[in-house]
């Protein structure tokens, strides 16, 4: 029983201090933020923040490991599924999960964020989904990866705006833009 109820404090404490930490992110940049502040925040004592994280850095690497862990776990349901409606379907859930926690992701995938955790998860994605290589056979593996760089970074600056303006278009609608782009053709 104590032993719950300990698991129960422990998982309180640090989703307050992650809600603190992307709390002053929409702020400044996570190399301004001060632990004070952060415990300040969250209202724990220094003590018990580092009992939980070395840093400010590794609170945000536990955030982004949780939301790329989500995302594969996910996926991984339809790994090998490549039709149209299994990768709209995918990253239709994606867009839902987004929408879920916009609050975290809106930090995440600003300007604020980790550039590099917005590549990783979107390269997660379309990994996951079999979308890694473009879809001509012939085409040299180079021009490939560039194609995948390309997609990967325009997915990021759309997801991006999209959560600026407010998520105005639906997870459906989204998860067909991301497929008709990633498959070269203008959406209907």
């Amino acid at each position: 029983m104590k032993e719950a109820k300990q698991s129960r404090k422990v998982k309180y404490t640090q989703t307050t201090l992650k809600d603190s930490l992307i709390e002053l992110m929409k702020e400044k940049s996570i190399s301004k933020i001060t632990i004070k502040e952060l415990c300040e925040r969250a209202d724990v004592n220094r003590t018990t923040f580092y009992a939980h994280y070395a840093d400010q850095f590794q609170l945000l690497k536990s955030i982004e490991d949780e939301t790329i862990s989500w995302v594969k776990e996910t996926i991984a349901g339809f790994s090998g599924k490549t039709s149209k409606a299994d990768f709209i379907k995918n990253i239709e859930r994606v867009f839902e999960y987004i929408i879920e926690n916009r609050n975290h992701i809106r930090v995440l995938m600003s300007e604020q964020g980790d550039i590099g955790f917005q590549r990783d998860l979107l390269a997660v994605i379309y990994e996951q989904c079999g979308m890694w290589l473009s879809n001509d056979v012939n085409t040299d593996p180079a021009k490939s990866v560039l194609y995948f760089i390309f997609l990967v970074n325009g997915s990021v600056g759309l997801i991006q705006h999209w959560l600026k303006t407010g998520l105005k278009e639906t997870a459906a609608e989204m998860s067909e833009l991301i497929y008709s782009m990633s498959r070269g053709s203008r959406p209907d």
